[in-house]
């Protein structure tokens, strides 16, 4: 057994599960889950017809590399996206089975598990716990930067000035993972800089960047390295299908970025076998290619927040968001584990306690007194857990 698998800690769903032992709902009352962060939206046609008529294409290998067609419509709309941002498709692109396999597996490419003096990842806190996994079992050390209120966005300054020397990759998360904050330019500007004086590795995590609201476009790092007239040489993306097109299923996404980066990424991805099938391929491209589902996406989004907001805001302080569909609720005594226990024994109602998403850090655990509720659910589920949460706390 790998002995770096000693130092995983269970999974937030694990932890709540176990924390949940013995807790009942209401009888008679279903549970109403908005721990989870998977859309229920349906998965729109241009995709799932884009598949059936590609499905005897499953009798053929894939290639790692992945189609060129696939590796134009993900330019395309890289293009579309932030401004006319220009990528190479063959070189800067490379398709992926979804952001969370790549978000692991890239670690593991960079990080050096043979030097001398161990690499350090530097993550959000809270985060999205891929981030901590892939950097143990790539055998580097983790540090965290707090996410504090009011903006929610990492506060480097936390980390060690000693540390960041042997600093290798630093994950970022925009829009934010649970807060659903978004860093604006001059956020990344700080992160450059730092950059430049330590020459490691961004890793940018934004599989949440298509929902948003009204005009308020989440800027992307490498739209960002482009407005600061940086290249992309240290810096990568990523993003999927998941959220933007309610396909959490089709496990596809892609990671844009560092040519030299990608090309040793591709070269493991051939060891690893993850070989995106060429029917997920062709209703990728699909994807892609198309943006009215997406507009549609939001619409429903911000209809539910729209309704919901205020009334929570009834009971408790809570804000819209900068994008995703998650609220980062502060509970009224700041016991969040307490508050998620009440609300599935008394109204059947699951919410992830913020402390399961974060690590103990300068200040304590900043994912402490907080939950996150996923607004995945249809508006009528939403809103009737909004009025009861807000009934059980009047």
């Amino acid at each position: 057994m790998n002995s770096l698998m000693n130092q995983l800690q269970p999974y937030p769903f694990a932890r709540l599960r176990e924390a949940m032992q013995g807790a009942q709902a209401p009888a008679g009352m279903a549970a109403v889950p908005l721990h989870i962060g998977e859309p229920k939206h349906p998965t729109p046609s241009v995709i799932t017809d884009a598949l059936v008529a590609s499905l005897n294409e499953f009798s053929q290998y894939p290639m790692t590399a992945g189609l060129p067609e696939l590796h134009q419509a993900c330019a395309d709309w890289l293009e579309r996206r932030y401004d006319g941002l220009k990528l190479d498709p063959e070189s800067e692109i490379l398709p992926v089975l979804g952001s969370r396999e790549a978000l692991f597996s890239f670690a593991q490419v960079v990080l050096n598990p043979q030097a001398d003096n161990k690499d350090i990842v530097i993550s959000p806190n809270p985060f999205y716990q891929i981030y901590e996994g892939a950097a143990l079992l790539g055998g580097a050390e983790i540090h965290f930067a707090d996410c504090p209120a009011p903006k929610f966005l990492p506060v480097w300054q936390d980390i060690d000035a000693q540390l960041w020397p042997r600093v290798k990759l630093v994950f970022v998360c925009s829009p934010n993972n649970p807060s659903g904050s978004v860093m604006q330019q001059a956020d990344w500007d700080e992160l450059f800089a730092l950059q430049d004086k330590y020459g490691f590795i961004i890793a940018s995590d934004e599989c949440y960047s298509e929902i948003y609201f009204g005009e308020n476009k989440p800027i992307g790092c490498l739209q960002a390295a482009e407005r600061a007239g940086r290249s992309n040489r240290g810096i990568v993306m990523f993003t999927s299908l998941s959220k933007r097109s309610n396909a959490p299923g089709l496990r596809s996404g892609f990671v844009a970025g560092d040519a030299q980066l990608l090309k040793a990424f591709l070269l493991y991805r051939t060891y690893h076998g993850s070989a995106m099938s060429l029917p997920i391929q062709r209703a990728s491209i699909a994807a892609w290619n198309d943006e009215a589902h997406v507009e549609h996406n939001r619409r429903l989004y911000q209809e539910k927040f729209d309704k919901i907001v205020p009334i929570l805001r009834r009971a408790f302080e809570v804000s819209l968001p900068d994008a995703s569909f998650y609220l980062w609720l502060k509970v009224p005594d700041g016991d969040d584990l307490a508050f998620a226990q009440k609300l599935y024994r008394e109204a059947a109602i699951q919410v992830l306690p913020g402390r399961f998403m974060a690590r103990e850090g300068k200040h304590g655990n900043p994912g402490q007194g907080y939950v996150r509720i996923a607004l995945v659910a249809d508006i009528e589920v939403c809103t009737a857990a909004a009025e009861k949460m807000v009934a059980l706390y009047s």
